[in-house]
Formats: C-alpha cells, structure tokens, sequence
C-alpha cells in the first residue's frame, strides 16, 4: 500500500520538511520490508557519508538514449531525476567539474583535501544514479571557487572540444543539459558549450531556485538565457517523489539537517501548484527550443 504523499500545508514551508521526512521514512520501511522478503525489484543503496541504508526500486531503462551533461555530481539529480524515475530511459551522464574542494563546513576537518572531497562527491554521484542505470564519465575539470568570474575562454573551448568526442561517441542520444539560468560559472559554461554542439533541451536549475526565482535581474536573465519564448515541459513526477528523496539523500549524504536536501523538492511542489489542470501535486520543468 501506496504512503499518502506529503502536501505542504497552506501556511507555507514550515512544516513541509517534517512531513516529508515522515513519509519518506514509511516509504523507506516498506521497500526495506519487500527487500527482506527477497523482491528482486529493490536494491540497497547506502548513504556514502553517513553509511545510512536506503532502499529504493531498481529501474530498467527503454526508449530512446538520454546524453546528460551536468557541471557538477548533484545537478542533473536535483533538478531532472524524478523525471527519469517516472519514465527511466538509457542514461549516459557526463559530469564536467568533478573535483572539488566544497564539502558541509562541519565536516571540512575529515574531507580536508581536494582528493578527499572530490572522492566522496564522486560516490555521492554514483549513488544516486545507480538505481537509474546510468552510465557515468567524469571530464575531471575542477570546480568554481568564490568569489564567482566569468569563466575563461580558453577553459570553454577545452571543455567544448571533450564533450565533442562524447557526443560523438553517443550518435542516437538525445543531449540534456541545465538552461543555466544562475550566474555560476560552471553552469554558464556548461551550458554555452552545450548549445554550441547543438543541445536543445534544457532542464530547469532547481537546485538554484530562491537565489532567481524572485528578483526582477534574475528573471531577466533567465529569459536572455533560455531564449525569448522557451517552450516549457513540465513533467508530473508526484508518483516518484519520495523516490527522489531517496536520491536526494544519496547525492547530499554529507548535508545535514536532513531538510537542506529538500529545496528542489519544495520547488517542484511549486512549480506543480502554478498549473491550471491535468497534474499532479509535484513536477519538474524543462524547456525546448525545438520539437523532440
């Protein structure tokens, strides 16, 4: 029997978290039940930081396949992976800036080098990708540091030309890539590279929500970045949700209070809660600037 999934009540965000933490825990326990009872269908994933046991349903991939290029380990995961929990085609996902020295600050005294975090970043990705079946290529480039620049051209052109070869090598995929709607330079070149060798479909970077959503500059930015009129897709993922936490909680097994991880899902609530008819209560948002 299905767990009744959480609504946020309608005075806003504040119980949200505690709710979906509950009912993400009975999902949990149910699934752990089926895997005890030997239904092949789940799998164990344990949280890479923390060792914390989940379970989630093994999916099997059909269709036409996806090319994902992500700048870092987590995005295509907070933004586009209830999608493909709903509907799971191949996978192929190519992670740009996969070292790293950006880990939680309570825990930069046990992940105090760049090997140290990059290799636990590195699991966190694979985590949350395996009940996917993705398959996974990391370029190895090193990630932004603060304060934010622009990012340098010389770096663009070397990351265009590696993601040429992977292109190449995946003739019948389909490319996916974030619209970059942020200022993060990792975001903005992975995206310019992607329109550069033809990418037409975009995710929405959820993960970067309250930092654009509202202000008037970042909204003008996203409709400079995403063209002048973005045909938005927007795909119900209400059926998949608590899965996505499950994935949430492989990719930012480090992040605690748990909550931390649930901005994209609030975010998907939101998104879903603006439609006039035909959805459910959770959906992620794409954009396409031509017909699949």
């Amino acid at each position: 029997m299905a767990v009744p999934l959480p609504v946020p009540d309608a005075e806003g965000i504040y119980t949200f978290p505690d709710d979906l933490v509950r009912a993400h825990q009975q999902w949990t326990d149910q699934l752990a039940e089926r895997h005890r009872a030997h239904d092949y269908r789940i799998i164990e994933l344990k949280a890479p930081h923390s060792g914390h046991p989940h379970f989630i349903e093994m999916r099997h991939p059909t269709g036409r396949p996806v090319l994902v290029v992500e700048p870092h380990h987590d995005d295509f995961a907070l933004s586009a992976s209830g999608t493909f929990l709903a509907h799971p085609r191949p996978l192929t996902v190519v992670t740009v800036f996969s070292r790293s020295t950006s880990v939680h600050p309570a825990l930069e005294n046990t992940y105090d080098t760049e090997a140290d975090v990059s290799g636990l970043r590195n699991q966190e990705g694979a985590a949350a990708l395996a009940p996917l079946a993705a398959a996974r290529l990391l370029l190895g480039h090193k990630d932004a540091d603060p304060p934010y620049r622009p990012c340098v051209q010389d770096q663009l052109e070397r990351v265009t030309e590696e993601l040429r070869e992977v292109i190449a090598a995946h003739p019948d995929a389909e490319l996916l890539a974030p619209a970059a709607v942020t200022r993060h330079p990792d975001h903005l070149l992975v995206r310019e590279a992607s329109v550069r060798l033809g990418c037409r479909w975009f995710w929405e970077d959820l993960a970067f929500w309250s930092t654009y959503a509202l202000a008037g500059c970042d909204q003008h930015l996203f409709r400079a970045r995403t063209g002048p009129a973005p045909v938005p897709e927007l795909v119900d993922i209400t059926g998949v949700v608590l899965d996505k936490v499950t994935v949430l909680r492989m990719h930012g097994s480090q992040m605690h209070p748990a909550r931390k991880m649930y901005r994209p899902i609030r975010h998907a609530w939101t998104t879903a809660a603006g439609l006039l008819t035909g959805t459910g209560t959770y959906a992620e948002r794409f954009y396409r600037t031509e017909s699949p």
